[in-house]
């Protein structure tokens, strides 16, 4: 699942068709109920949520003070994960670290969807030069790679987590901003925009409540896989590792630490972080897709 699935700005509205395309909030919560692929990433996400913020409350383990006499040490009763290469518990390491990737991933994509609304919204309600202008900005940054453009971020900022999340957040906005740009220059055309417009209605009010409120939808879904897009990012960011110092720790971090073991046989070190980024991606990307098909009354027609 890719952005551009979410939604195709230029196509034609059909007949009755609210302008963002949406249910009312009731009939989509619906719909996605009866979203098998939906329910399922709601499911998986709820158990990381359980497993990360919750889990080290009743498994607790020190993940501060590294433990020389038990390293490596392969799962057993007493380390149902095994230990990695300082000691530490692979088990309460995988909790621990579940919150900041989480953490990095959903605060990230706030900041996506917050930025890029307001960014598109404005763009496409202006129009004329200040839309070129505005929109051959997102269209450069677009052209560098976001990997390496958080590279060259990390080498200004000094890596923590709050960083982290600022500097995904505002690199993932883009495609966001291209999305609602698109279905703003849609909207504003209607009848109901052109009547506010000549009752003297302000710009910013016709932009907050006319405009943003009937993409909120096309935002949603788009933020679901931003979150998905953060968590690979900051995994990447960890695995090459310019991510969090120590004692912070993440998925990604856990992947580059047992890289070193590969050929030694100590899977437990490389392979239960690896599930769980991937499982987690996966669910968002499947949350995604059934809001998508829940909101969008095109899709459900066609």
């Amino acid at each position: 699942m890719t952005s551009t699935d979410v939604l195709d700005p230029s196509a034609p509205l059909l007949p009755g068709e609210p302008a963002a395309g949406g249910r009312s909030l009731r009939v989509a919560v619906r719909d996605f109920w009866g979203n098998r692929m939906g329910v399922i990433g709601v499911a998986l996400i709820v158990l990381m949520l359980l497993f990360s913020f919750v889990g080290p409350l009743l498994y607790r383990t020190d993940q501060i003070h590294p433990n020389l006499l038990q390293v490596t040490r392969p799962p057993s009763a007493q380390f149902p994960l095994g230990t990695d290469q300082v000691g530490f518990n692979v088990l309460g390491r995988l909790m621990v670290a579940g919150q900041s990737t989480l953490e990095v991933g959903l605060a990230a994509a706030v900041i996506a969807a917050l930025v890029g609304t307001l960014w598109g919204a404005v763009a496409g309600f202006i129009g004329g030069w200040v839309d070129s202008a505005m929109m051959r900005i997102v269209d450069a940054l677009l052209a560098i790679p976001a990997l390496l453009l958080i590279l060259l971020l990390t080498t200004v900022v000094t890596p923590s987590v709050v960083m982290v999340i600022f500097v995904l957040g505002l690199i993932s906005w883009l495609v966001t901003a291209r999305l609602v740009r698109g279905q703003v220059l849609v909207i504003k055309s209607l009848e109901y925009v052109q009547a506010a417009r000549q009752m003297g209605a302000r710009s910013w009010h016709i932009v907050i409540r006319h405009l943003v409120r009937n993409v909120i939808g096309l935002v949603v879904v788009q933020a679901t896989f931003e979150v998905a897009n953060a968590i690979l990012l900051f995994a990447a960011l960890s695995f090459l590792g310019l991510g969090p110092p120590p004692p912070a720790t993440n998925w990604g971090g856990m992947l580059n630490d047992g890289l070193n073991y590969v050929f030694d046989g100590y899977w437990w070190l490389i392979y239960p972080a690896g599930l769980c980024i991937v499982i987690t991606v996966v669910a968002f990307n499947m949350i995604g897709d059934g809001i998508r098909n829940s909101l969008e009354v095109r899709l459900s027609r066609r």
